[in-house]
C-alpha cells in the first residue's frame, strides 16, 4: 500500500505533458523558413536562371492588375474542372464494378492497369487528330490522366473490404447491388478519396500538358511566353499558382472526406485536424 501511495504522489507531482503544436502552425513556420531562405539566396542568382519571392510577388501583382492572370486562370480551369469531374463520375463506378464482380475484373481490369502504366502524353498527337486543338482535346487529356488513379484505388478498396462484412449482407439475403451500395461503398470511401487526391496532381499536370501541346492558352501560355522572354519571375507566377491550386483542392478533398467518412479518423486513432 505504501508503494502504491508513493507512486500516486510521484505521478501527481510530475509535470504535465505540454500540448502539441497544431499542424497549421508547423506548416506556416516551415513555409516562412523556406520563403526566407529562398529570398536570401535567390537574390544572388542571375535573374535569367532563377528568381525570388519578392520579385515573383511583384510579377503576380502586375499580371493581376492587367487582368491577364485571371483570364489565363479561367481558360485553364474550364477544361480542368470538367475533365476532373468526368474522371470522378466514371472512375468511381468503374472501379466499383471491376472490384465487385469477377467477370468485370477479368474483362476490364487488364485495360485499366495497362492504361495507368501507359505514357498518356504519347497519345496527345492522336487525340489532337481526333478532337482538334480546342476545348474538347484538353478535357480529354485531363480526363484520361485523372481517370486511372481513381479507378484503381476504388478497385483496390473494394478488394480490401473484409469478407465477413459481405457474408453478413448475404446472410440477410441481400442482392449484390444492395451489398455493393450499402456495405462495399461505405467501406471503400477512404480508398476512393485517396484516389481522388492522387488524381488532383495528375489532372493539374495534364492541364499544363494540354496547353503546351494544343492551342497555347491559359496558364500554360503565360509560362511559355515568359520563358521565351527570359522573364523568370513571371514564369514562376503560374507555376506557384498551380501548386497552390493543387494544395487547396487536396485540402478540400480532405475536408469532404472528414464529412462523408468521419469514422476513418477514429479507426486511424489520430486527430486529423
Amino acid at each position: 500500500m505504501v508503494d502504491i501511495a508513493n507512486r500516486q504522489e510521484k505521478a501527481a507531482a510530475a509535470p504535465e505533458t505540454p500540448e502539441r503544436l497544431p499542424g497549421w502552425v508547423i506548416t506556416l513556420a516551415s513555409i516562412a523558413v523556406v520563403v526566407t531562405l529562398w529570398e536570401i539566396f535567390g537574390r544572388r542568382v542571375n535573374p535569367v536562371f532563377g528568381s525570388y519571392p519578392s520579385a515573383i510577388a511583384q510579377a503576380f501583382w502586375e499580371l493581376a492588375i492587367t487582368g491577364q492572370l485571371w483570364s489565363a486562370l479561367y481558360d485553364s480551369l474550364r477544361p480542368f474542372l470538367l475533365g476532373y469531374a468526368l474522371a470522378i463520375l466514371i472512375g468511381v463506378p468503374l472501379g466499383l464494378l471491376i472490384g465487385g464482380f469477377r467477370v468485370a475484373e477479368a474483362a476490364l481490369g487488364i485495360y485499366v492497369t495497362a492504361g495507368y502504366a501507359m505514357p498518356l502524353v504519347a497519345l496527345v498527337p492522336l487525340l489532337i487528330l481526333w478532337l482538334g486543338l480546342g476545348f474538347a482535346v484538353k478535357v480529354a487529356i485531363v480526363f484520361l490522366m485523372a481517370l486511372f488513379p481513381i479507378c484503381i484505388n476504388t478497385w483496390l478498396g473494394v478488394v480490401a473490404v473484409p469478407k465477413t462484412l459481405i457474408e453478413v449482407g448475404k446472410s440477410f439475403v441481400a442482392h449484390d447491388i444492395v451489398i455493393l451500395r450499402r456495405i462495399v461503398l461505405p467501406a471503400t470511401l477512404p480508398y476512393i478519396m485517396a484516389g481522388i487526391r492522387l488524381a488532383v496532381g495528375r489532372a493539374v499536370v495534364a492541364m499544363v500538358i494540354a496547353e503546351f501541346f494544343t492551342t497555347i492558352s491559359g496558364l500554360g501560355a503565360v509560362i511559355i511566353n515568359s520563358a521565351n522572354n527570359f522573364d523568370t519571375a513571371t514564369m514562376f507566377v503560374p507555376i506557384i499558382l498551380l501548386m497552390l491550386m493543387a494544395v487547396g483542392l487536396n485540402w478540400l478533398i480532405g475536408f469532404v472526406e472528414r464529412i462523408v467518412a468521419p469514422w476513418q479518423a477514429e479507426i486511424a486513432g489520430r486527430d486529423r485536424e
